[in-house]
C-alpha cells in the first residue's frame, strides 16, 4: 500500500516534501485537483462529488492512507468521506485531515489568541472554532477570509503578496494574537514571509503534520506496516500545463514529474 496525499491544487505539494522528508522511505502518491480549484468558493456538494473522485482515484493508484492536505475539503468534505463513503466503498483504508492536527499543536503550544486565515468556505465553515472549542473554549480565535491568495500563489502572483497580505491582516493590529494559524494549505508558501513582517508565531502544517503522521502511524501499526517502503514517489493533477509542472517543482524543492491522471469528474 501506498501514502496518499490530496490537494485541492498544488499547496499540498508542500506536505508531501516534509511528508517525503520525514519518512522518505514511505511509497506516496500526491493527488493536485488542479482542473477544480480553488475549492475555496465552491459549494458543499460540488467539493464532496470532486473529493470523493480523488479518493477513488488515488484508492485505485493503491493508496491504504491518505492525507487530505486541503483545509476546504477537510471542513467541507472529510467527516461525510469517513463515515459514508469509506464504509461502503473501501472499509479498511483511512482519510485524515488537516484541521484537528493544527488544532490540537496550537492548544498544546499553549497560545491563548488566535487569528486564522483561510478560504471563503473554511473560515464560513467555523470548523477551527468548532475544533478548537471542543477542546479549550477558553482560547479566543479571530477569523479572516483570504481568498485572493490561494490564486495568487498558484499563478505566481508573487510581486502583489505583500499588499495584500498587509490588507488581509490589518485585524491584527486591533489586538495582541500569539500565533497566525495558517487555515490553507497553500499558504505554508507565505509563513516566512508573514513571519519577516509580523510580530506572532506563525502555525503552518508542514511543521506539524509530519510529526502527527508518525504518531498515527505508531499507534496504528497494522496501517504502518501496510505501507510500501520503497522511497517511490508520483505525482498526478486532473489538469497539467506547463505553470503547473514548474511550479510544483519550485514548490517541492527539485524537479518532479507531474502526469495527467485524466478526467474523473465526468
Amino acid at each position: 500500500m501506498k501514502l496518499g496525499v490530496f490537494d485541492s491544487g498544488l499547496g499540498g505539494v508542500l506536505i508531501a516534501r516534509a511528508l517525503h522528508e520525514k519518512l522518505p522511505d514511505i511509497d506516496k502518491v500526491y493527488l493536485g485537483d488542479t482542473l477544480n480549484l480553488p475549492y475555496g468558493s465552491r459549494s458543499n456538494e460540488a467539493i464532496y462529488q470532486a473529493s470523493k473522485r480523488c479518493m477513488d482515484a488515488l484508492f485505485s493508484k493503491g493508496c491504504g492512507l491518505i492525507i487530505m492536505a486541503c483545509n476546504t475539503a477537510s471542513a467541507s468534505a472529510l467527516r461525510r468521506l469517513q463515515q459514508e463513503y469509506l464504509p461502503e466503498h473501501y472499509p479498511d483504508r483511512r482519510i485524515l485531515g488537516v484541521v484537528v492536527p493544527t488544532v490540537e499543536e496550537a492548544i498544546a503550544r499553549g497560545y491563548k489568541r488566535l487569528a486564522v486565515i483561510g478560504t471563503d468556505y473554511t473560515i464560513n465553515s467555523g470548523v477551527y472554532r468548532d475544533e478548537l472549542n471542543k477542546i479549550n473554549p477558553d482560547i479566543e480565535i479571530v477569523e479572516k477570509r483570504t481568498p485572493l491568495l490561494v490564486p495568487l500563489i498558484e499563478n505566481a502572483g508573487e510581486a502583489y503578496l505583500d499588499q495584500v497580505l498587509d490588507d488581509y491582516l490589518d485585524f491584527t493590529k486591533e489586538g495582541a494574537f500569539d500565533a497566525l494559524l495558517l487555515g490553507c494549505t497553500h499558504y505554508i508558501h507565505l509563513k516566512d514571509r508573514i513571519a519577516a513582517r509580523y510580530d506572532f508565531d506563525v502555525l503552518a502544517q508542514d511543521d506539524i503534520i509530519p510529526d502527527k503522521l508518525v504518531a498515527y502511524l505508531n499507534k496504528h501499526t497494522d496501517i504502518d506496516q501496510s505501507l510500501g517502503r520503497n522511497g517511490a514517489f508520483e505525482f498526478f493533477v486532473t489538469d497539467l500545463t506547463d505553470g503547473y509542472a514548474a511550479h510544483a517543482s519550485a514548490l517541492f524543492g527539485h524537479n518532479i514529474e507531474m502526469t495527467l491522471i485524466g478526467d474523473i469528474h465526468g
